[in-house]
């Protein structure tokens, strides 16, 4: 990793953890509720999606104290997801993050309740923000409604049921993953861009380059599943091939799909280059995802 990310990871991280620890402790909701929350949010995770809308709020030489919030807030969706996957009725997984998952500690019923609590908590925050616009609000919860929900990840994740023990074309299982990993990463990045009053030239650099390294962090996940082991990775490995699921490099083959996320991380830099953004930390963070080991 490059110093100039590790400097800001290791500026911003413990921000980001501090900010989601007060916002639970501070919600007014029965205490075993609020600990189901908490133990997911913060059994760790590269917590990639908040540091890339901070990210993008430091390339474009914008400070607003509320984009922690934003950021925390869209943890919170992602952190929802994740239970929810982990679930008997979704993925039927034990291992989150190296942590047994939510429904193990918690049960089924509390682990449902915690999802649901996180997602909605996340609008309620980003609406009660005093440093944005009410313009600047509407287009954040807009876009994380859209990103999240039945046209985003919701619906990416059923594309993705759908299609277990099923042979997917390659255009398909791109817009599974466009939508189901894809679309809370690029409202991530698009965050930022909000929050900076970004114009249409720089929201669509940002669009583009979110597209393409949200498929690259797919493929290199797919990667993983293959080449890492549950301890490197957090989770159970080899899950996919278990689960009859269609990857990257079940329809590529394993060199086919290192060759593809190579493509889509040459597409995601020359998005940033179309606006001078190709020297900073969205290609250091482009870096990383390509290269990350877990």
């Amino acid at each position: 990793m490059n110093n100039l990310l590790q400097s800001f990871i290791h500026s911003n991280l413990p921000i980001i953890e501090q900010k989601m620890n007060l916002l639970i402790k501070e919600l007014k909701a029965p205490q075993e509720l609020k600990d189901a929350m908490d133990y997911s949010l913060q059994a760790g995770g590269k917590r990639i999606r908040p540091l890339f809308t901070l990210a993008v709020l430091k390339e474009l030489q914008t400070n607003n104290d509320d984009a922690f919030v934003v950021a925390s807030a869209i943890e919170m969706i992602h952190t929802y997801s994740l239970i929810h996957d982990d679930l008997p009725a979704m993925d039927n997984d034990d291992l989150r993050r190296g942590k047994p998952t939510n429904h193990v500690v918690f049960g089924e019923a509390l682990a449902i309740l915690a999802g649901d609590a996180l997602v909605t908590f996340a609008f309620g925050i980003i609406a009660r923000l005093p440093n944005l616009t009410a313009e600047q609000k509407v287009k954040l919860i807009d876009r994380l409604s859209y990103s999240a929900g039945a046209e985003g990840m919701v619906g990416g994740q059923v594309l993705d049921m759908l299609g277990e023990g099923n042979s997917l074309t390659l255009a398909e299982l791109e817009k599974v993953h466009v939508n189901k990993t894809g679309a809370l990463l690029t409202i991530s990045i698009l965050a930022g861009g909000i929050i900076a009053n970004a114009n249409d030239e720089l929201m669509e650099a940002l669009k583009k380059y979110a597209f393409h390294i949200g498929l690259a962090f797919q493929i290199q996940d797919d990667i993983l599943d293959i080449e890492g082991t549950s301890e490197q990775l957090g989770k159970t490995a080899g899950k996919d091939i278990l689960s009859e699921k269609n990857t990257y490099p079940s329809i590529l083959t394993l060199d086919g799909a290192k060759e593809e996320l190579q493509n889509q991380y040459n597409m995601a830099i020359q998005a940033l280059q179309t606006v001078n953004l190709h020297q900073g930390l969205l290609v250091e963070f482009a870096d990383y995802i390509t290269k990350r080991a877990n």
